[in-house]
C-alpha cells in the first residue's frame, strides 16, 4: 500500500508541474492497433494503474471519416485494434483536479499519427479540442499546436526525438515548433492552460489544464 502511495503522489506531482507522465497513443509496427499508456515514455508504467484514464474516448480517421474506436483495459494500459486505413488516432479524457491554491482541471489529449503522414492527412480536425499536427519541413519534421482548430502560439512544448534526447521549446506565431531532422519515432506534449472556472465533483477549479500529445514517426525522406 504504501509503494502505492508513492507512486499515485509521484504522478500527482508529474501532472502538476507538467514533467513525465502524459497520456500518450502508441501505435503498433503493423499500424493495424494502438496502446494508451500513461507514462513517462513510451512503455506502460508498471507502478501505474490505468482506471484514471479509462474514461478515455478514442476516435480514428480512415478514409476520411471519424470513427470511435472501442478500447480494452489492461492493469497498465489500454488496447485498441483500429479500422482499415486508419491514419490518426486521437481523443480526450479528464484526469480530476489538482493543485490547492489555484485547482485545476486536467485534461488529456492524447494522438498518434500512423504511416508518416503530415500536414492536413495528419489532422483530427472539428473533433479535436486540442491536437498536435506533424508537418513535413524540407526533409524535416515540426509540429503545429492547435487548439480548436486555430494555431495557439507561445506554448510550452516537450520533445523527446528518436534517439530519446528531450528538449523543451515553444510554439511561434503560427503554433509551429522549431523543426527536427533526426529520422525515427517522436513523441510530444504541450501545455495549455484555459482560464475557465467550473465545479466538478463538487470540488471548484479555477482554470482549465489541457495537455496535447503525439506519437508520430518522421515522414519518409
Amino acid at each position: 500500500m504504501k509503494k502505492f502511495l508513492l507512486a499515485a503522489l509521484a504522478v500527482a506531482f508529474a501532472a502538476a508541474t507538467g514533467f513525465a507522465h502524459m497520456v500518450m497513443v502508441v501505435p503498433a509496427k503493423d499500424g493495424k492497433a494502438v496502446t494508451v499508456v500513461f507514462s513517462d515514455n513510451l512503455e506502460p508504467d508498471e507502478n501505474v494503474p490505468i482506471e484514471k484514464i479509462g474514461g478515455l474516448k478514442l476516435n480514428a480517421v480512415a478514409g476520411g471519416k471519424v470513427t470511435a474506436v472501442e478500447h480494452k483495459a489492461d492493469k497498465h494500459a489500454l488496447t485498441a485494434t483500429l479500422p482499415a486505413d486508419a491514419k490518426v488516432v486521437f481523443g480526450s479524457v479528464t484526469y480530476g483536479l489538482y493543485g490547492k491554491d489555484k485547482p485545476s482541471l486536467l485534461v488529456y489529449h492524447p494522438k498518434a499519427v500512423l504511416g508518416g503522414a503530415t500536414g492536413k492527412d495528419a489532422t483530427a480536425g472539428e473533433k479535436a479540442a486540442a491536437e498536435l499536427v506533424p508537418v513535413a519541413d524540407g526533409g524535416k519534421v515540426k509540429f503545429q499546436f492547435l487548439v480548436g482548430g486555430k494555431p495557439a502560439s507561445d506554448a510550452e512544448a516537450s520533445v523527446t526525438q528518436p534517439d530519446g534526447k528531450k528538449e523543451k521549446v515553444k510554439t511561434d506565431k503560427d503554433g509551429f515548433t522549431p523543426a527536427f531532422d533526426a529520422a525515427g519515432r517522436y513523441a510530444v506534449s504541450v501545455k495549455h492552460v484555459e482560464p475557465k472556472a467550473g465545479e466538478v465533483d463538487g470540488k471548484k477549479y479555477d482554470q482549465v489544464t489541457h495537455y496535447a500529445t503525439l506519437v508520430a514517426d518522421s515522414p519518409k525522406k
